[in-house]
């Protein structure tokens, strides 16, 4: 059997018993689109007898509303103006820092440094010192800006770090030799010198603080690209990252990746806001959350750097410690403000003034501080030798004293921690259920010391443990009062209950240093 192809040469005829309805449905249906058309045009301007679709002046009116409209404002004009005073940085780093075998981190374990860029990251990452089986030169890159015509700029201090060779590539492709004038770790600046030349174009630092939802724009070197341009908005300002004490980072959402390090954040008026230093993401590239160091801290970091290489900050010598609300109402404080003075340094100004452990430092020069923070970019923003007046809450009463500021060591001597005694001998110690503690006496067991009472085990699911407080943990003070054995904390415990109390303030020894933890009563 042979099929038959369709012929598709020729279309269809339609029998004729049904031309005559289809014919009538088509006649119908041009009609009324002609008058749907014709009513249309009536409604949009019944006057004019020139309507139509396109040319309506409906159609008209709505081009005039938007050319009403303003319009988008890019960022052309100011990134022409700022963008040639951005660098890109690039250095080498011979074999000699890559003997850790093992250890591609160049901070010290457990340092600042460390931490921050474990958690967060740079946007250029943790440097790798190590080269191919710990063996050659390894390079890295950045970015930077010119601050001054005769070439000196800022970047990170993470990216010259341990830098044998830093050549910078400026916006017109020329390459220069540049030298490292100073670094300061604790905020990660760096300042470099470009010789050769007196006309480089640079930026200004901005002197105003910016505001959230301000335009940010972020100029770098990203991926080794060259001179890139991102834009977002300020997202966050005084944003603490775990860097240490001095943080106050700007938070962005321009656009911030690898080799960003050290590149400006720009204002609208083309002023630099910020320095680029690191940003938080799991996937090592942009999700629009990164941090600038503000022009202010660029500002004073720079001009010591320029003057003599490093940054001298002053010190008091005291331990601190956040106010909580916990604190406050232990304290009988009104607010949960100032910085809690957790252990005054031995020989240090504060102890010469007489502040103790327990105090409350609320002021500096009249100046109110409203957290540790605070008081630590205060403290440090001034020089030593300075004379200072604080303001303190001590033992309930408002006191101020006046001291001259040392300066903060570069480095902090280690301490060796008392070792672990598994077989002291020491037993469970005393309970104190309703805390989740078992306590005994420190000079009961060994490496404990002799003030204070130690914690021998901890209730995992207790109000203790949900304050950080751990086993070899020793309570020097509760409520104040120094205690030597189980027996006075629980009475410091229950004159706190008769005192009408939420809850109670102990001093606590941890490691090398102590703090104070706030513990609520339990009053059933």
């Amino acid at each position: 059997m042979t099929e038959r192809s369709p012929d598709l040469s020729s279309p269809k005829t339609v029998p004729s018993a049904r031309r005559p309805l289809l014919a009538a449905r088509r006649l119908a249906l041009m009609a009324s689109v002609v008058a749907g058309l014709g009513i249309a045009g009536y409604g949009l301007d019944a006057a004019s007898p020139n309507n139509s679709i396109l040319g309506s002046a409906a159609h008209a009116q709505v081009n005039t509303a938007v050319r009403n409209v303003q319009q988008p404002v890019g960022f052309a004009d100011i990134v022409e103006q700022v963008k040639p005073s951005v660098i890109s940085v690039k250095v080498k780093i011979n074999e000699k820092l890559s003997s850790n075998d093992g250890d591609d981190n160049p901070f010290p374990p457990g340092s600042p440094m460390e931490r921050f860029f474990r958690r967060f990251g740079g946007p250029d990452g943790i440097p790798n010192l190590r080269g191919p089986h710990g063996r050659g030169a390894v390079t890295g890159q950045g970015s930077g800006f010119f601050i001054s015509a005769d070439g000196f700029a800022v970047t990170n201090n993470h990216v010259v770090d341990g830098a044998d060779k830093v050549e910078v590539t400026t916006d017109d492709g020329k390459t220069y030799t540049a030298k490292v004038i100073g670094k300061d770790q604790r905020t990660d600046l760096a300042l470099i010198k470009i010789d050769g030349r007196t006309d480089f174009p640079f930026a200004k630092l901005s002197e105003s603080q910016p505001r959230i939802g301000d335009w940010v724009l972020a100029v770098g070197n990203p991926f080794g690209l060259g001179g890139t341009v991102t834009a977002g908005i300020v997202s966050a300002r005084g944003r603490d990252i775990g860097n240490g004490p001095y943080d106050d980072f700007i938070q962005i959402d321009a656009p911030v990746n690898k080799g960003n390090s050290g590149g400006p954040a720009f204002n609208t008026a083309g002023e630099v806001l910020g320095v680029n230093t690191a940003i938080y993401s799991p996937s090592g590239g942009s999700v629009g959350i990164a941090f600038s160091i503000p022009a202010a801290t660029v500002q004073s970091v720079v001009k010591q750097l320029k003057e003599k290489g490093s940054v001298s900050r002053g010190w008091i010598g005291v331990q601190i410690q956040p106010v909580t609300p916990e604190i406050a109402d232990s304290l009988g404080l009104k607010k949960a403000e100032g910085a809690l003075v957790a252990e005054p340094q031995a020989s240090g100004p504060a102890a010469k003034a007489g502040i103790e452990s327990g105090d409350v430092i609320t002021g500096v020069d009249g100046k109110s501080i409203k957290d540790a923070r605070e008081l630590a970019r205060t403290i440090g923003g001034l020089a030593p030798g300075n004379s200072v007046k604080l303001s303190l809450l001590h033992k309930g009463q408002e006191k101020t004293v006046t001291l001259t500021l040392g300066e903060l060591p570069n480095t902090i001597e280690a301490k060796a921690k008392p070792d672990d005694d598994s077989d002291s001998g020491a037993s469970k110690g005393t309970e104190l259920p309703k805390l989740g503690l078992n306590l005994a006496p420190a000079n009961s067991v060994a490496g404990a010391g002799k003030d204070g009472v130690v914690v021998t085990s901890v209730d995992p699911r207790g109000p203790a443990a949900e304050r950080g407080l751990k086993e070899g943990d020793v309570i020097l003070e509760v409520a104040g009062k120094a205690v030597q054995s189980p027996n006075a904390v629980r009475e410091a415990l229950a004159d706190a209950r008769k005192e009408n109390k939420n809850s109670v303030l102990m001093r606590v020894r941890s490691g090398d240093g102590s703090r104070f933890v706030a513990l609520p009563l339990d009053r059933s």
